[in-house]
């Protein structure tokens, strides 16, 4: 999953969140040195990563961009499903989306010297075009797949995936929201397993 899902799963929890949202900035057991339930956020990113991509409906969805994008379509997926979620927030968020992420870059502006360097390094970019915020609609998705694909130095050619979003926009929300579903009573279980211990 991308950004905003896991900063949803990490269920209100302050430092779960952070340690969820920047896990894919630590390499290997490198989080030892973090508080604990940081520790214990970068764990959960991990097994939503893992239930995510051995996922019947996530595979589904990721074997449809497949032939045009290999193996970045899962890539391409995480990213469609964020714009799902964004889109669909007030199903799964009393709080309006805007003062959602505007708390969340708060959180991370108040915890600035602890984030690892690729996350500080990516958090000014985030914030100023506020990211979280723009996954509700397609220009703010193509802005994103833009910017993925310079980063490969155009060897994803994930510039061109809004067009498959739009061809396929209702299988893949529908997919989306069949999985997150299944997806946020797993990760509301490893949660609660993680913090009583």
């Amino acid at each position: 999953m991308n950004f905003l899902a896991h900063i949803y799963l990490s269920f209100d929890d302050e430092e779960i969140t952070l340690g969820n949202f920047f896990a894919d900035h630590i390499r290997g057991n490198k989080y030892k040195h973090f508080p604990d339930k940081i520790q214990k956020g970068i764990l959960l990113h991990r097994e939503i990563d893992t239930f995510t991509d051995s996922h019947p409906i996530a595979k589904k969805s990721s074997k449809r961009l497949h032939k045009n994008y290999s193996h970045y379509s899962r890539v391409i997926v995480d990213i469609f499903y964020d714009h799902f979620l964004a889109k669909n927030w007030s199903e799964y968020s009393q709080v309006p989306l805007e003062n959602y992420v505007e708390n969340f870059y708060d959180l991370l502006e108040n915890n600035y010297e602890i984030l690892p360097l690729g996350t500080k390094r990516l958090m000014p970019y985030m914030i100023a075009d506020n990211w979280l915020l723009n996954y509700a609609n397609l220009n703010g998705i193509d802005r994103v797949l833009n910017g993925m694909n310079r980063r490969t130095k155009n060897k994803s050619r994930m510039n061109f995936a809004i067009m498959d979003l739009e061809e396929h926009y209702s299988d893949f929300e529908n997919e989306f929201t069949a999985f997150f579903k299944e997806l946020i009573t797993f990760s509301r279980q490893k949660f609660i397993s993680l913090c009583e211990d």
